[in-house]
C-alpha cells in the first residue's frame, strides 16, 4: 500500500498537469493486481429527471430532462457516467442511444489508454457532445476507483478549497420566485434566469427578500448592447457580481464592447462549447463556464480550464440539470474555479447516485475514488 502511495505522490501531482500524462508508467503500476485479459463492457439505459419546478429560461420551459446512465466495466470494476440532455444541445434519448450503439469498446483492453479511447470515441462522428460525455465520465470513475484515488487528488487540487455553488432561480411569477429564494435559503449566492420582460421585477422581488449575492444568466435574451449596458449598470447597484451570455453569441463585437464598458464581468456560456472556443471567447468576455455536457467531458474541460487561467479568465464550473454523477465528475475541477453553478442535482427529486454535497453552500467533495459516487 505504501508503495502505490509513493508512486501516486511522486508521479507529479503538480497544480493543473494530469497525473495520466503517462498512461502507460499508471498502467504499469496497477497491472499487477488485474488478471490480465479483460475488456471494456459499456452499457446504457435512457432515463427521465423530474424537475422540482419548473424551468423557465428566457426562451423556453421545461418540467423533465432525459438523461441516459452509463457504465464502463473492467474486470469487475464498473464506472459510472451521464448524458444529460437539455434542448439547446440537440440531443436527445434515441440521439444518444444511437451514437454509444456505434462504439465497440470492447476493442480496448487497457483502461488507462484513456487519450486513445476518447479520441475514437471523438471522432465517430460529430457532435453528440453529451453521448461523449457520458463515456468520458464513466471511464474517468473506472480509472480513479482501479487507482484507488478520485480525480481532484489525481490532478493535485486542494479540496478544501471548493467554492460555494449558486442555486438556480428560474423565470417565473413573484410570489414563486419569492417562496424559491426561501427554498434556497443554506445557498450563499443565487442565479437568476433573465431574459425577458420580466427582468427587473425579478431582481426587486428577490431583493424584497434576500440580500444576498446575485450572479444572472441572461440566456441570450438582450439584443441591444446599450440596453445590455444600462442593465449592467443596474444590476450591479443591486448587489449583482457578474452576467452570463447576455447577447446572442454571433453578436461577438457586442458582447466585447460589454465586457469592456461593463462594471461587472461577463460570462461566455453558450458561446463557449469546446477547447477551440476558449480562445476565441479571450476579450470578448471577462470568463467562461465549461459544462460537461458542453465539451465532451472531463478531459476536455480540463484543458479548458487550464488554458482559460493561462489567458487570465475567470472560470465559472457549470452544469445541466444532472444526477449526482455529472455533478460530480464535474465537481472534480472545482477547487481551481473562480465560481461554481453545480446545483443541478438539486433541482431533481429523482436523483439515482450520491456524492458531492453542498454543505452551508459549499460544494464539497466525496472521497471515494473516481469521480466520487455510490448508487442510492
Amino acid at each position: 500500500m505504501s508503495t502505490r502511495r509513493d508512486f501516486i505522490k511522486n508521479t507529479g501531482l503538480l497544480m493543473g498537469t494530469s497525473l495520466l500524462a503517462d498512461p502507460e508508467a499508471l498502467y504499469a503500476a496497477e497491472k499487477q493486481k488485474m488478471s490480465g485479459n479483460g475488456r471494456l463492457k459499456l452499457r446504457f439505459r435512457p432515463y427521465t429527471l423530474n424537475l422540482k419546478h419548473a424551468f423557465n429560461l428566457a426562451t423556453s420551459s421545461r418540467t423533465t430532462t432525459p438523461v441516459v446512465l452509463t457504465e464502463l466495466e473492467y474486470e469487475g470494476t464498473i464506472g459510472y457516467g451521464e448524458a444529460s440532455m437539455p434542448p439547446y444541445l440537440g440531443e436527445s434519448h434515441e440521439t444518444v442511444s444511437r451514437f454509444l450503439s456505434k462504439l465497440d469498446l470492447s476493442k480496448f483492453d487497457d483502461p488507462f489508454q484513456m487519450e486513445n479511447i476518447l479520441d475514437y470515441v471523438d471522432h465517430i462522428e460529430p457532435g453528440n457532445r453529451a453521448a461523449k460525455a457520458s463515456i468520458d465520465i464513466a471511464l474517468h470513475d473506472l480509472v480513479g476507483k482501479l487507482i484507488k484515488q478520485p480525480w481532484y487528488k489525481i490532478w493535485g487540487y486542494d479540496s478544501s478549497i471548493t467554492p460555494v455553488t449558486s442555486y438556480t432561480i428560474g423565470i417565473d411569477t413573484a410570489d414563486v420566485v419569492r417562496q424559491k429564494v426561501k427554498e434556497a435559503e443554506p445557498y450563499k449566492i443565487l442565479k437568476v434566469k433573465l431574459g425577458r420582460d420580466t427582468d427587473k421585477m425579478m431582481i426587486e422581488t428577490i431583493r424584497q427578500v434576500t440580500d444576498k449575492p446575485l450572479c444572472v444568466d441572461v440566456n441570450q435574451g438582450w439584443k441591444d448592447r446599450s440596453f445590455a449596458l444600462d442593465m449592467a449598470n443596474w444590476l450591479h447597484e443591486r448587489g449583482v457580481v457578474f452576467i452570463e451570455q447576455a447577447m446572442p453569441k454571433e453578436q461577438v463585437d457586442d458582447n466585447a464592447w460589454l465586457t469592456e464598458h461593463s462594471p461587472i464581468p461577463t460570462i461566455g456560456d453558450e458561446s463557449v462549447q469546446r477547447l477551440d472556443d476558449v480562445l476565441k471567447a479571450h476579450k470578448v468576455y471577462s470568463g467562461i463556464n465549461i459544462k460537461l455536457m458542453k465539451c465532451t467531458g472531463m478531459r476536455e474541460a480540463h484543458k479548458m480550464l487550464t488554458l482559460g487561467r493561462a489567458l487570465g479568465m475567470k472560470i465559472m464550473m457549470g452544469c445541466m440539470t444532472e444526477t449526482s454523477c455529472a455533478i460530480s465528475a464535474a465537481s472534480q475541477l472545482s477547487p481551481m474555479v473562480d465560481w461554481a453553478d453545480l446545483d443541478g442535482a438539486l433541482l431533481i427529486s429523482n436523483d439515482v447516485y450520491r456524492g458531492t454535497e453542498v454543505i452551508n453552500g459549499k460544494v464539497t467533495l466525496s472521497k471515494l475514488p473516481g469521480i466520487g459516487i455510490k448508487k442510492i
